[in-house]
């Protein structure tokens, strides 16, 4: 996996040149813990082009909200460098945030204020005057689908209407950047989808959107680009196909009473990477194709073990990170989840 400078994207250029927005050298944060120094972030190195929608993505623990804090001037800078927007993050945290969004993943909408008093009340902390925002919230409200809930209050707003509303609050100074830690985080399928149409739509009107997720899908569908964190390190950055691409072979899974016996069964065939095993689904990762699969039935069926279920998959984001580190993205997520306490 390439973890070095990755030139491909899909931003705007200024006389020919891609214009990065966001440079990280070096990037370090350490904490105390138990009488232990924990490596939270441990050198990460990477840079964000206008207009593109980055992704940090990783498993819950991994350092990625850590290394947004920093970003965001909320935490400082241990070691390495950070540029935001052509302003040294360490040296110029008031300037930097003033260029900046930033939507956390708690929001921080006023529950018993309206979608239009929020909005007008962070313009004005930023400095908007009164006539600026007489024509802003409304464009704003409206680039969001948050017309109709304007002059209701934030309490009444759903799951996805308030994530909407949070997101606005981040963009209605017009920040150059927009960060936003796991932006999707709780919505069910069709309210994340809505949101991904219009995060979409601030990079295509030139907002640089950095968020943080360990959604798969969203990195996979939304980000022009993705840097793959895990333990505060980079095991793989480049797009989402440009990663797929390096991960050589297909994905079969298959549903078996008893997949660690299927595992121990199919072990000697050569074509055999590896092997993720989750309940009652066993994840075999082989190369030579499909192929492949007869054989491998052979072997099950002449141990007299039964299959419920089969089913083929190219290679995704989570076996780049399998391929990276030994263990599934997907899996470690849902076995991280129960604490939900993100780094």
């Amino acid at each position: 996996m390439s973890t070095g400078p990755d030139p491909t994207s899909q931003s705007k250029t200024v006389n020919g040149q891609v214009e990065t927005v966001i440079m990280v050298d070096g990037l370090e944060k350490h904490f105390s813990a138990r009488g232990k120094v924990v490596n939270a972030v441990a050198g990460l190195s990477f840079s964000v082009n206008e207009g593109e929608i980055y992704g940090l993505l990783g498993p819950n623990g991994a350092g990625k909200t850590t290394t947004m804090r920093m970003l965001t001037t909320l935490l400082p800078i241990d070691a390495g460098q950070a540029i935001v927007a052509g302003v040294d993050v360490a040296a110029r945290p008031a300037e930097v945030r003033r260029h900046i969004g930033y939507v956390s993943q708690a929001g921080g909408a006023d529950s018993s204020a309206t979608g239009r008093e929020n909005l007008a009340l962070q313009g004005a902390l930023y400095g908007m005057s009164r006539s600026e925002l007489t024509t802003r919230v409304p464009e704003v409200l409206e680039l969001f689908d948050l017309g109709e809930l304007a002059d209701r209050r934030v309490k009444t707003y759903s799951g996805g209407q308030r994530r909407r509303l949070d997101v606005s609050l981040g963009i209605v100074h017009s920040p150059k950047v927009l960060f936003l830690d796991e932006p999707s985080t709780g919505l069910d399928p069709q309210n994340r989808a809505n949101l991904w149409t219009h995060i979409r739509s601030l990079a295509t009107a030139g907002t640089t959107v950095v968020l943080t997720t360990h959604y798969l899908e969203e990195a996979d569908s939304l980000c022009d680009r993705v840097v793959i964190v895990d333990h505060g390190r980079i095991v793989a950055k480049g797009t989402p196909a440009q990663l797929k691409a390096e991960v050589p072979g297909t994905t079969v899974t298959l549903q078996v009473v008893d997949p660690a016996r299927a595992a121990e069964t199919l072990r000697h065939m050569s074509e055999i990477k590896d092997f993720v095993i989750n309940e009652n689904d066993l994840r075999v990762h082989i190369s030579g194709g499909t192929a492949v699969v007869p054989d491998l039935l052979r072997t099950l069926t002449t141990a007299d073990i039964s299959i419920s279920s089969l089913s083929l998959t190219e290679p995704s984001l989570d076996d780049v990170f399998l391929a990276a580190t030994g263990r599934s993205l997907r899996d470690t997520t849902a076995a991280e989840s129960s604490g939900r306490i993100h780094r």
